[in-house]
């Protein structure tokens, strides 16, 4: 129940955040430290998330399968990278059913390795290739540090590992999905995330390319919201991914991972969410309409009844997502502060007079108080919604849009990058050493988030050095 006010994200962007979070019903903290329990209306979100990209990993000729969470240690000592990129984070079971396991398992924090064995399995010959699987599940990565959806112990995602015959084909694979992240983030969380490829202090442990998408949240932070990995031959090599290729010789497989996770529901809050509460795209909101009918005896009720029933079936009938809230035991006012925090797109009210006139008012959640209100005809209602619908998701893109592109700069020396980088993004020359990268992250706590693949014309000189630079990266601090 929403009925304590928010603090304002201009106050405390954190704890604005951590009580939306709670106070919309998304997740709550668990017993066990460092975990999060997803609440039904956040599993909601995240269905709606799952199944917008499931559509879309099935329509690139991918297939589902479940893997163990329990993966035997020896696997992670095969990929050396790999290993020393997550011996921090691992989980080890030693005892089972009463008794010390002959070898410790670790709680999977990614599959690579698991996935890898079977692969090598799988894959004989070059007509067994290309392997392109999906996983959907939870990785367990001992983090104590807890931000609910962006960085808990456990948390759900989704894995794709794929395995091909040759160079291209693998990265053709990973540029796709890094694609297929793009459109899944623009087009239906209405989120202008950048996309481009990891500095190698930020690759991912045992990849030889990593991509990325970063989003801006409302605070200028970044969050990396997706990553698409090309490992080359380094686990088929640590996992003897051999197949016999066309020429009859054996030949080491290329391969691919790439995965989002329940952190998208936490971009999604802080790009949108406002000091009501959240703000959701309509296009994945659990609850694209609420009915609220208003009413003040048992005469106005069985008419406001009748038209809000009469609504509710038109809108579902014509294929959207809506509730009536006919609770009796709280006001309409407190209805409406409930759908705001929780963030339905439109609301729908129906009182006496809107009975009379044959008229409904409709609020907008994008734009509150009185901006959003209007009134309409309940003749044709359900093409008036899916059109506003339509009109919000577009005007939440463009405003997020906005309001990146208004907090990216491009200083021009080292003074005015360290300014810059206090509240906002740089996008700027970088010479590509390790240094630099260091050296700006020591000074202002900013990390290259990646450079993007579409490089303007030309070269320039490093922002931090002055040295010659032929690629252009974003800055920026990050969750």
């Amino acid at each position: 129940m929403a009925e304590e006010k928010l603090p304002t994200r201009a106050e405390n962007f954190a704890e604005w955040y951590n009580q939306l979070v709670l106070k919309s019903e998304l997740a709550d903290y668990a017993p066990v430290k460092g975990c999060m329990v997803v609440r039904p209306y956040g599993w909601a979100l995240w269905e709606n998330i799952t199944a917008a990209l499931d559509k879309r990993f099935k329509e690139t000729g991918h297939v589902n399968a479940a893997f163990p969470m329990l993966i035997p240690m020896s696997f992670f000592e095969k990929e050396k990278e790999h290993v020393e990129g997550f011996a921090p984070e691992l989980a080890v079971v030693t005892h089972g059913g009463g008794s010390e396991l002959e070898e410790p398992l670790a709680v999977r924090p990614t599959s690579e390795t698991i996935i890898g064995h079977m692969y090598s399995k799988w894959i004989k010959s070059w007509r067994d290739l290309p392997v392109l699987i999906n996983q959907w599940g939870s990785v367990l990565r001992w983090e104590m540090r807890t931000k609910l959806f962006l960085r808990t112990a456990e948390f759900y995602w989704q894995e794709g590992h794929t395995a091909h015959a040759d160079k291209d084909e693998a990265l053709e694979e990973m540029y796709r999905m890094l694609d297929v992240y793009t459109d899944f983030a623009v087009n239906e969380a209405a989120l202008p995330v950048l996309k481009g490829y990891k500095s190698e202090t930020e690759r991912f442990a045992g990849a030889q390319i990593t991509t990325s998408i970063e989003g801006m949240m409302q605070d200028k932070r970044a969050l990396q919201s997706a990553t698409s990995h090309y490992f080359g031959t380094n686990f088929a090599k640590a996992f003897e991914i051999q197949f016999l290729n066309k020429s009859n010789a054996l030949q080491f497989a290329e391969t691919t991972s790439w995965g989002l996770s329940t952190r998208i529901v936490g971009a999604i809050v802080m790009t949108h969410g406002d000091d009501q509460g959240l703000v959701l795209p309509p296009r994945l909101a659990p609850i694209q309409v609420v009915i609220v009918p208003i009413f003040k005896n048992d005469d106005e009720k069985s008419k406001v009844m009748e038209v809000a029933e009469r609504v509710f079936a038109e809108l579902k009938a014509a294929g959207m997502r809506v509730k009536v809230d006919d609770r009796d035991n709280v006001s309409s006012g407190f209805k409406f502060n409930d759908w705001e925090m929780r963030g339905v797109p439109v609301r729908l009210e129906v009182g006496p007079k809107d009975v009379e006139k044959g008229s409904v008012a409709l609020a907008r959640r994008d734009k509150p108080g009185r901006e959003g209100k209007s009134f309409v005809s309940q003749a044709g209602l359900a093409s008036t919604v899916s059109g506003l619908l339509v009109e919000i998701q577009d005007a939440l893109l463009k405003r997020a849009t906005d309001f990146r592109d208004a907090n990216i700069h491009d200083p021009k020396s080292y003074d005015e990058l360290k300014k810059v980088l206090e509240n906002g993004w740089a996008f700027s020359w970088w010479c590509e050493s390790k240094e630099c990268e260091a050296k700006v992250k020591e000074d202002t706590k900013a990390t290259t988030r990646n450079i993007p693949l579409d490089q303007p014309e030309g070269h320039g000189t490093c922002v931090v050095c002055g040295k010659p630079a032929k690629k252009k990266v974003y800055f920026a601090k990050a969750y």
